[in-house]
Protein backbone atom coordinates (compact mmCIF):
# COMPACT_ATOMS: atom_id res chain seq x y z
CA UNK A 1 0.00 0.00 0.00
CA UNK A 2 1.52 3.29 -1.14
CA UNK A 3 1.54 6.46 0.90
CA UNK A 4 -1.11 9.06 0.10
CA UNK A 5 -0.46 12.72 -0.70
CA UNK A 6 -2.77 13.63 2.17
CA UNK A 7 -0.84 13.98 5.43
CA UNK A 8 -3.98 13.43 7.52
CA UNK A 9 -4.82 10.22 5.68
CA UNK A 10 -1.28 8.89 6.14
CA UNK A 11 -1.37 9.63 9.88
CA UNK A 12 -4.74 7.92 10.30
CA UNK A 13 -3.53 4.87 8.36
CA UNK A 14 -0.45 4.54 10.56
CA UNK A 15 -2.54 4.97 13.72
CA UNK A 16 -4.80 2.12 12.57
CA UNK A 17 -1.79 -0.10 11.87
CA UNK A 18 0.02 0.83 15.11
CA UNK A 19 -2.51 1.78 17.84
CA UNK A 20 0.17 1.85 20.56
CA UNK A 21 0.22 5.04 22.65
CA UNK A 22 4.00 5.32 22.79
CA UNK A 23 4.10 6.24 19.09
CA UNK A 24 4.45 10.04 18.99
CA UNK A 25 3.02 12.17 16.16
CA UNK A 26 4.37 15.72 16.18
CA UNK A 27 2.80 17.95 13.53
CA UNK A 28 4.31 21.37 12.85
CA UNK A 29 3.83 24.04 10.20
CA UNK A 30 6.30 26.17 8.29
CA UNK A 31 5.36 29.18 6.14
CA UNK A 32 5.22 26.94 3.06
CA UNK A 33 4.22 23.49 4.27
CA UNK A 34 2.89 21.17 6.99
CA UNK A 35 5.13 18.40 8.29
CA UNK A 36 4.80 15.54 10.78
CA UNK A 37 7.48 13.55 12.58
CA UNK A 38 6.56 10.09 13.82
CA UNK A 39 8.71 8.11 16.26
CA UNK A 40 8.49 5.66 19.15
CA UNK A 41 9.06 7.55 22.38
CA UNK A 42 10.92 4.87 24.36
CA UNK A 43 13.68 4.16 21.81
CA UNK A 44 14.24 7.57 20.19
CA UNK A 45 16.55 10.42 21.14
CA UNK A 46 14.03 13.29 21.13
CA UNK A 47 16.75 15.92 21.57
CA UNK A 48 18.37 14.88 18.29
CA UNK A 49 15.00 14.84 16.55
CA UNK A 50 14.48 18.45 17.58
CA UNK A 51 18.00 19.71 16.87
CA UNK A 52 18.83 17.81 13.70
CA UNK A 53 15.41 17.44 12.06
CA UNK A 54 12.67 19.80 13.23
CA UNK A 55 14.80 22.93 13.80
CA UNK A 56 16.50 22.71 10.33
CA UNK A 57 13.11 22.21 8.69
CA UNK A 58 11.90 25.45 10.29
CA UNK A 59 15.03 27.29 9.18
CA UNK A 60 15.20 25.94 5.62
CA UNK A 61 11.45 26.00 4.98
CA UNK A 62 11.51 23.35 2.19
CA UNK A 63 8.38 23.03 0.05
CA UNK A 64 8.46 19.22 -0.26
CA UNK A 65 10.20 16.04 0.88
CA UNK A 66 12.75 16.07 -1.95
CA UNK A 67 13.97 19.54 -1.01
CA UNK A 68 14.06 18.56 2.67
CA UNK A 69 16.22 15.52 1.95
CA UNK A 70 18.77 17.53 -0.01
CA UNK A 71 18.87 20.24 2.65
CA UNK A 72 19.13 18.17 5.85
CA UNK A 73 22.62 17.31 7.06
CA UNK A 74 21.78 13.87 8.43
CA UNK A 75 23.62 10.64 7.66
CA UNK A 76 21.69 7.53 6.58
CA UNK A 77 18.58 9.40 5.51
CA UNK A 78 16.39 7.32 3.20
CA UNK A 79 13.12 7.73 1.31
CA UNK A 80 10.08 5.52 2.02
CA UNK A 81 7.12 5.29 -0.35
CA UNK A 82 4.87 2.54 1.08
CA UNK A 83 2.98 2.20 4.34
CA UNK A 84 4.44 -1.25 5.11
CA UNK A 85 7.99 0.00 4.55
CA UNK A 86 7.33 3.02 6.76
CA UNK A 87 5.86 0.90 9.56
CA UNK A 88 8.74 -1.56 9.35
CA UNK A 89 11.33 1.19 9.71
CA UNK A 90 9.33 2.90 12.45
CA UNK A 91 9.21 -0.31 14.53
CA UNK A 92 12.98 -0.61 14.20
CA UNK A 93 13.28 2.71 15.99
CA UNK A 94 13.66 5.07 13.04
CA UNK A 95 12.06 8.50 12.90
CA UNK A 96 9.79 9.22 9.93
CA UNK A 97 9.17 12.65 8.41
CA UNK A 98 5.98 13.13 6.34
CA UNK A 99 4.88 16.15 4.35
CA UNK A 100 1.42 17.24 3.26
CA UNK A 101 1.03 16.91 -0.50
CA UNK A 102 3.86 14.35 -0.85
CA UNK A 103 3.37 10.60 -1.38
CA UNK A 104 6.68 9.63 0.19
CA UNK A 105 8.52 10.27 3.43
CA UNK A 106 11.98 10.41 4.93
CA UNK A 107 13.45 7.94 7.39
CA UNK A 108 16.16 9.11 9.82
CA UNK A 109 18.08 7.19 12.47
CA UNK A 110 17.86 8.73 15.96
CA UNK A 111 17.94 5.51 17.99
CA UNK A 112 18.59 5.72 21.71
CA UNK A 113 18.69 2.43 23.65
CA UNK A 114 19.67 1.86 27.25
CA UNK A 115 22.46 -0.72 27.31
CA UNK A 116 25.30 -2.04 29.43
CA UNK A 117 28.77 -0.61 29.07
CA UNK A 118 31.53 -2.73 27.60
CA UNK A 119 32.99 -4.71 30.52
CA UNK A 120 34.73 -7.98 31.27
CA UNK A 121 32.24 -10.85 30.88
CA UNK A 122 31.54 -12.80 34.09
CA UNK A 123 31.87 -16.15 32.31
CA UNK A 124 35.34 -15.54 30.78
CA UNK A 125 37.57 -13.75 33.27
CA UNK A 126 41.30 -13.69 32.53
CA UNK A 127 44.46 -12.66 34.35
CA UNK A 128 46.30 -11.80 31.15
CA UNK A 129 44.77 -10.62 27.90
CA UNK A 130 41.94 -8.33 26.72
CA UNK A 131 39.08 -7.78 29.16
CA UNK A 132 36.48 -6.38 26.79
CA UNK A 133 33.24 -8.30 26.47
CA UNK A 134 30.24 -8.18 24.20
CA UNK A 135 27.01 -6.56 25.39
CA UNK A 136 23.40 -6.62 24.17
CA UNK A 137 23.84 -4.06 21.35
CA UNK A 138 24.64 -5.53 17.94
CA UNK A 139 26.22 -2.26 16.80
CA UNK A 140 28.54 -2.19 19.79
CA UNK A 141 29.47 -5.83 19.26
CA UNK A 142 30.25 -5.25 15.58
CA UNK A 143 32.37 -2.23 16.48
CA UNK A 144 34.43 -4.39 18.87
CA UNK A 145 35.03 -6.85 16.04
CA UNK A 146 35.78 -4.14 13.47
CA UNK A 147 38.48 -2.74 15.74
CA UNK A 148 40.32 -6.04 15.47
CA UNK A 149 39.70 -6.93 11.80
CA UNK A 150 40.64 -4.15 9.41
CA UNK A 151 40.44 -5.74 5.98
CA UNK A 152 38.06 -5.10 3.11
CA UNK A 153 36.96 -8.74 2.79
CA UNK A 154 35.46 -8.92 6.29
CA UNK A 155 31.80 -9.30 5.39
CA UNK A 156 28.72 -8.73 7.52
CA UNK A 157 25.26 -9.75 6.29
CA UNK A 158 22.10 -8.80 8.18
CA UNK A 159 18.88 -10.80 8.53
CA UNK A 160 15.58 -10.29 10.35
CA UNK A 161 14.48 -13.36 12.30
CA UNK A 162 11.25 -13.75 14.25
CA UNK A 163 7.68 -13.08 13.19
CA UNK A 164 7.01 -10.64 16.02
CA UNK A 165 10.45 -9.75 17.41
CA UNK A 166 12.08 -8.95 14.02
CA UNK A 167 15.44 -9.56 15.67
CA UNK A 168 18.50 -8.45 13.73
CA UNK A 169 21.00 -11.25 13.18
CA UNK A 170 24.43 -10.59 11.65
CA UNK A 171 26.48 -13.25 9.86
CA UNK A 172 30.22 -12.43 9.99
CA UNK A 173 33.02 -14.06 8.03
CA UNK A 174 36.27 -13.27 6.25
CA UNK A 175 35.65 -13.96 2.57
CA UNK A 176 39.26 -14.83 1.75
CA UNK A 177 39.40 -17.47 4.52
CA UNK A 178 35.95 -18.98 5.20
CA UNK A 179 34.62 -21.70 2.91
CA UNK A 180 31.74 -20.56 0.72
CA UNK A 181 29.65 -23.70 1.30
CA UNK A 182 29.75 -23.18 5.10
CA UNK A 183 28.71 -19.53 4.70
CA UNK A 184 25.91 -20.53 2.32
CA UNK A 185 24.69 -23.28 4.64
CA UNK A 186 24.55 -20.90 7.61
CA UNK A 187 22.65 -18.30 5.58
CA UNK A 188 20.19 -20.92 4.30
CA UNK A 189 19.50 -22.20 7.81
CA UNK A 190 18.98 -18.65 9.11
CA UNK A 191 16.50 -17.96 6.29
CA UNK A 192 14.59 -21.16 7.11
CA UNK A 193 13.94 -20.18 10.74
CA UNK A 194 10.23 -19.52 11.28
CA UNK A 195 9.57 -18.61 14.91
CA UNK A 196 7.65 -15.95 16.81
CA UNK A 197 10.66 -14.35 18.47
CA UNK A 198 14.41 -14.62 19.14
CA UNK A 199 15.15 -13.41 22.71
CA UNK A 200 18.71 -14.77 22.72
CA UNK A 201 21.35 -16.21 20.41
CA UNK A 202 20.83 -19.68 21.93
CA UNK A 203 17.58 -19.89 19.94
CA UNK A 204 19.57 -19.42 16.74
CA UNK A 205 22.09 -22.05 17.85
CA UNK A 206 19.37 -24.63 18.43
CA UNK A 207 17.72 -23.91 15.09
CA UNK A 208 20.74 -24.19 12.78
CA UNK A 209 22.34 -27.42 14.04
CA UNK A 210 22.08 -30.65 12.03
CA UNK A 211 21.50 -32.97 15.00
CA UNK A 212 18.85 -31.24 17.08
CA UNK A 213 18.40 -34.10 19.58
CA UNK A 214 22.10 -34.59 20.32
CA UNK A 215 23.24 -34.34 23.93
CA UNK A 216 26.42 -32.52 22.94
CA UNK A 217 26.56 -28.88 21.91
CA UNK A 218 27.30 -28.28 18.23
CA UNK A 219 27.73 -24.52 18.12
CA UNK A 220 30.61 -22.60 19.67
CA UNK A 221 29.87 -19.58 21.87
CA UNK A 222 31.85 -16.79 23.50
CA UNK A 223 31.42 -13.38 25.12
CA UNK A 224 34.90 -12.10 24.26
CA UNK A 225 35.70 -10.25 21.01
CA UNK A 226 39.31 -11.50 20.91
CA UNK A 227 38.19 -15.15 20.96
CA UNK A 228 35.52 -14.44 18.35
CA UNK A 229 38.03 -12.78 16.02
CA UNK A 230 40.53 -15.62 16.36
CA UNK A 231 37.83 -18.11 15.38
CA UNK A 232 36.95 -16.01 12.33
CA UNK A 233 40.63 -15.95 11.39
CA UNK A 234 40.67 -19.74 11.49
CA UNK A 235 37.88 -19.90 8.90
CA UNK A 236 34.74 -20.09 11.00
CA UNK A 237 31.49 -18.17 10.50
CA UNK A 238 30.23 -15.96 13.34
CA UNK A 239 26.63 -15.18 14.28
CA UNK A 240 25.82 -12.04 16.30
CA UNK A 241 22.26 -11.61 17.59
CA UNK A 242 20.86 -8.27 18.66
CA UNK A 243 19.94 -8.33 22.34
CA UNK A 244 22.39 -11.09 23.30
CA UNK A 245 25.96 -10.74 24.64
CA UNK A 246 26.81 -14.29 23.54
CA UNK A 247 27.95 -14.71 19.94
CA UNK A 248 28.02 -18.03 18.10
CA UNK A 249 30.62 -19.63 15.84
CA UNK A 250 30.37 -22.58 13.46
CA UNK A 251 31.71 -25.17 12.79
CA UNK A 252 32.32 -26.32 16.37
CA UNK A 253 34.75 -28.99 17.60
CA UNK A 254 34.77 -30.68 21.01
CA UNK A 255 38.34 -29.61 21.82
CA UNK A 256 37.40 -25.90 21.67
CA UNK A 257 35.95 -25.90 25.17
CA UNK A 258 39.21 -27.13 26.67
CA UNK A 259 40.94 -24.03 25.30
CA UNK A 260 40.71 -20.57 26.87
CA UNK A 261 41.79 -17.14 25.67
CA UNK A 262 44.46 -16.96 28.35
CA UNK A 263 46.22 -20.05 26.95
CA UNK A 264 47.64 -17.93 24.14
CA UNK A 265 48.94 -15.15 26.42
CA UNK A 266 50.95 -17.35 28.79
CA UNK A 267 53.73 -19.91 28.45
CA UNK A 268 52.68 -22.90 26.35
CA UNK A 269 53.99 -25.20 29.14
CA UNK A 270 51.60 -23.60 31.61
CA UNK A 271 48.80 -23.71 29.02
CA UNK A 272 49.40 -27.43 28.41
CA UNK A 273 49.23 -28.12 32.13
CA UNK A 274 45.95 -26.23 32.44
CA UNK A 275 44.41 -27.99 29.45
CA UNK A 276 45.47 -31.37 30.85
CA UNK A 277 43.91 -30.48 34.21
CA UNK A 278 40.64 -29.55 32.47
CA UNK A 279 40.57 -32.85 30.58
CA UNK A 280 41.36 -34.92 33.68
CA UNK A 281 38.76 -32.98 35.68
CA UNK A 282 36.02 -33.73 33.15
CA UNK A 283 36.90 -37.44 33.26
CA UNK A 284 36.79 -37.41 37.07
CA UNK A 285 33.51 -35.48 37.12
CA UNK A 286 31.76 -37.94 34.79
CA UNK A 287 33.31 -41.30 35.75
CA UNK A 288 34.22 -40.99 39.44
CA UNK A 289 30.74 -41.36 41.05
CA UNK A 290 29.77 -44.27 38.80
CA UNK A 291 33.12 -46.03 39.16
CA UNK A 292 32.99 -45.70 42.95
CA UNK A 293 29.51 -47.21 43.07
CA UNK A 294 30.45 -50.03 40.66
CA UNK A 295 33.52 -50.85 42.75
CA UNK A 296 31.44 -51.05 45.94
CA UNK A 297 28.74 -53.25 44.41
CA UNK A 298 30.55 -55.46 41.89
CA UNK A 299 34.31 -55.00 41.97
CA UNK A 300 35.55 -54.82 45.54
CA UNK A 301 38.87 -56.37 44.45
CA UNK A 302 39.95 -53.18 42.66
CA UNK A 303 39.73 -51.10 45.87
CA UNK A 304 42.94 -50.99 47.92
CA UNK A 305 42.61 -52.89 51.20
CA UNK A 306 43.19 -49.92 53.52
CA UNK A 307 40.68 -47.79 51.61
CA UNK A 308 38.22 -50.69 51.58
CA UNK A 309 38.43 -50.93 55.37
CA UNK A 310 37.74 -47.19 55.61
CA UNK A 311 34.68 -47.55 53.37
CA UNK A 312 33.38 -50.55 55.36
CA UNK A 313 33.69 -48.65 58.63
CA UNK A 314 31.99 -45.55 57.19
CA UNK A 315 28.97 -47.36 55.72
CA UNK A 316 28.00 -49.17 58.91
CA UNK A 317 24.41 -48.37 59.66
CA UNK A 318 23.76 -46.57 56.33
CA UNK A 319 20.20 -47.56 55.28
CA UNK A 320 20.72 -46.83 51.57
CA UNK A 321 22.53 -48.96 49.02
CA UNK A 322 25.69 -47.42 47.49
CA UNK A 323 23.91 -46.50 44.24
CA UNK A 324 20.92 -44.88 45.99
CA UNK A 325 23.25 -43.19 48.45
CA UNK A 326 25.28 -41.62 45.60
CA UNK A 327 22.11 -40.72 43.69
CA UNK A 328 20.66 -39.04 46.78
CA UNK A 329 23.85 -37.05 47.29
CA UNK A 330 23.87 -36.04 43.61
CA UNK A 331 20.25 -34.93 43.87
CA UNK A 332 21.04 -32.76 46.90
CA UNK A 333 24.01 -31.24 45.09
CA UNK A 334 21.90 -30.36 42.03
CA UNK A 335 19.18 -28.84 44.23
CA UNK A 336 21.74 -26.69 46.07
CA UNK A 337 23.26 -25.63 42.76
CA UNK A 338 19.91 -24.65 41.31
CA UNK A 339 18.91 -22.80 44.48
CA UNK A 340 22.19 -20.87 44.58
CA UNK A 341 21.57 -19.64 41.03
CA UNK A 342 17.93 -18.66 41.56
CA UNK A 343 18.19 -17.17 45.04
CA UNK A 344 19.05 -13.50 45.60
CA UNK A 345 22.81 -13.04 45.84
CA UNK A 346 22.53 -11.82 49.44
CA UNK A 347 21.06 -15.18 50.43
CA UNK A 348 23.69 -17.15 48.52
CA UNK A 349 26.27 -17.01 51.30
CA UNK A 350 23.80 -18.32 53.85
CA UNK A 351 22.79 -21.09 51.43
CA UNK A 352 26.43 -22.14 51.01
CA UNK A 353 26.88 -22.38 54.77
CA UNK A 354 23.62 -24.27 55.31
CA UNK A 355 24.12 -26.60 52.35
CA UNK A 356 27.82 -27.38 52.60
CA UNK A 357 28.36 -27.33 56.34
CA UNK A 358 25.12 -27.89 58.20
CA UNK A 359 23.30 -30.19 55.78
CA UNK A 360 26.36 -32.26 54.79
CA UNK A 361 27.68 -32.66 58.32
CA UNK A 362 24.23 -33.47 59.68
CA UNK A 363 23.58 -36.07 56.96
CA UNK A 364 26.82 -37.87 57.81
CA UNK A 365 26.22 -37.78 61.58
CA UNK A 366 22.62 -38.95 61.13
CA UNK A 367 23.85 -41.98 59.20
CA UNK A 368 22.03 -41.15 55.97
CA UNK A 369 25.14 -40.92 53.78
CA UNK A 370 28.77 -41.86 54.30
CA UNK A 371 31.81 -39.61 54.34
CA UNK A 372 33.45 -41.13 51.19
CA UNK A 373 30.26 -40.54 49.23
CA UNK A 374 30.21 -36.87 50.24
CA UNK A 375 33.88 -36.54 49.28
CA UNK A 376 33.40 -38.23 45.88
CA UNK A 377 30.39 -36.09 45.00
CA UNK A 378 32.09 -32.87 46.11
CA UNK A 379 35.17 -33.68 44.03
CA UNK A 380 33.00 -34.52 41.02
CA UNK A 381 31.04 -31.27 41.36
CA UNK A 382 34.18 -29.14 41.61
CA UNK A 383 35.82 -30.86 38.63
CA UNK A 384 32.72 -30.41 36.51
CA UNK A 385 32.98 -26.62 36.60
CA UNK A 386 36.57 -26.49 35.34
CA UNK A 387 35.02 -26.46 31.84
CA UNK A 388 31.82 -24.39 32.25
CA UNK A 389 30.71 -24.82 28.63
CA UNK A 390 30.37 -28.59 29.11
CA UNK A 391 28.42 -28.51 32.38
CA UNK A 392 25.04 -29.15 30.72
CA UNK A 393 25.99 -32.29 28.82
CA UNK A 394 28.49 -33.70 31.32
CA UNK A 395 26.15 -33.39 34.31
CA UNK A 396 23.60 -35.54 32.44
CA UNK A 397 26.29 -38.04 31.44
CA UNK A 398 27.39 -38.28 35.08
CA UNK A 399 23.85 -39.26 36.07
CA UNK A 400 23.59 -41.81 33.24
CA UNK A 401 26.93 -43.40 34.20
CA UNK A 402 25.80 -43.58 37.83
CA UNK A 403 22.59 -45.40 36.87
CA UNK A 404 24.42 -47.83 34.59
CA UNK A 405 27.14 -48.50 37.18
CA UNK A 406 24.56 -49.19 39.88
CA UNK A 407 22.75 -51.65 37.59
CA UNK A 408 25.44 -53.71 35.83
CA UNK A 409 28.73 -52.40 37.22
CA UNK A 410 31.98 -51.78 35.38
CA UNK A 411 30.84 -53.73 32.33
CA UNK A 412 28.09 -51.17 31.78
CA UNK A 413 30.55 -48.27 32.17
CA UNK A 414 32.82 -49.77 29.48
CA UNK A 415 29.94 -50.49 27.08
CA UNK A 416 28.42 -47.03 27.52
CA UNK A 417 31.85 -45.43 26.98
CA UNK A 418 32.33 -47.39 23.75
CA UNK A 419 28.90 -46.35 22.51
CA UNK A 420 29.55 -42.68 23.30
CA UNK A 421 32.97 -42.78 21.66
CA UNK A 422 31.54 -44.31 18.47
CA UNK A 423 28.68 -41.77 18.46
CA UNK A 424 31.02 -38.81 18.96
CA UNK A 425 33.35 -40.06 16.21
CA UNK A 426 30.41 -40.24 13.79
CA UNK A 427 29.00 -36.85 14.81
CA UNK A 428 29.70 -33.82 12.66
CA UNK A 429 28.34 -30.33 12.12
CA UNK A 430 28.61 -28.25 8.97
CA UNK A 431 30.79 -30.97 7.48
CA UNK A 432 33.43 -30.88 10.24
CA UNK A 433 34.00 -33.95 12.49
CA UNK A 434 33.08 -33.38 16.12
CA UNK A 435 36.25 -34.98 17.54
CA UNK A 436 38.70 -33.45 15.08
CA UNK A 437 41.72 -33.31 15.05
CA UNK A 438 41.85 -36.70 16.84
CA UNK A 439 39.10 -38.50 14.94
CA UNK A 440 40.08 -38.25 12.14
CA UNK A 441 43.72 -37.73 13.10
CA UNK A 442 45.17 -34.52 11.61
CA UNK A 443 48.75 -33.98 12.69
CA UNK A 444 49.01 -30.28 11.85
CA UNK A 445 45.80 -29.46 13.77
CA UNK A 446 47.05 -31.24 16.90
CA UNK A 447 49.50 -28.38 17.41
CA UNK A 448 46.58 -26.54 19.03
CA UNK A 449 44.75 -29.51 20.50
CA UNK A 450 44.87 -30.76 24.06
CA UNK A 451 48.64 -30.31 23.89
CA UNK A 452 49.57 -26.87 22.57
CA UNK A 453 52.80 -26.20 20.72
CA UNK A 454 54.52 -22.77 20.70
CA UNK A 455 52.63 -20.19 18.64
CA UNK A 456 55.32 -19.85 15.89
CA UNK A 457 54.84 -23.57 15.10
CA UNK A 458 51.15 -23.05 14.24
CA UNK A 459 51.91 -22.03 10.67
CA UNK A 460 48.69 -23.26 9.07
CA UNK A 461 45.05 -22.79 9.91
CA UNK A 462 43.05 -25.85 11.06
CA UNK A 463 43.10 -28.19 8.06
CA UNK A 464 39.78 -29.75 9.06
CA UNK A 465 38.01 -26.43 8.30
CA UNK A 466 39.37 -26.51 4.71
CA UNK A 467 39.83 -22.74 4.65
CA UNK A 468 40.60 -20.97 1.39
CA UNK A 469 43.82 -19.53 2.77
CA UNK A 470 45.71 -22.36 4.48
CA UNK A 471 48.66 -20.42 5.88
CA UNK A 472 48.36 -17.90 8.73
CA UNK A 473 52.04 -17.37 9.65
CA UNK A 474 54.73 -16.49 7.15
CA UNK A 475 58.20 -16.75 8.60
CA UNK A 476 60.82 -14.66 6.83
CA UNK A 477 64.36 -15.92 6.94
CA UNK A 478 66.86 -13.40 8.35
CA UNK A 479 70.28 -13.54 6.74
Amino acid sequence: MKLSKSLTKNINTIKQKIPSQDVIYYTFKTPNQTFCTIYIDSITDKAQVGELLIRPIYALNPPDITSAKSSLQIANILTVSTVNQLIGELLKGRTVLLCDGCDNGLMCDFLSFQMRAVAEPPTSTVVKGPREGFNESIKTNLSLVRRRIRVNDFNVEFFEVGKYSKTTVAICYIASIARENIVKKVIDKINQINIDGIPDSSYIGKMIVDHKTSLFKQVGSTEKPDIFVQKLLEGRVGIITDGSPIVLTVPYMFTEDFQTAEDYFISNYRANMQRSIRLISIFLAVFLPGTFVAAQLFHLQIIPLNFLLTIVNSIKGIPLSPSFEMFFTLLIFEILNEASVRMPKYVGMALSIVGALVLGDTAVKAGIVSTPTIMIMALSGICLYTVPELVDSMSILRLVYLMVAGSIGGYGIVMLSCYLLIYMCALDNFGVPFLAPYAPSISSDKKDGIIMEPLPNMITRPQVLKSKNKRRIKIKEVR
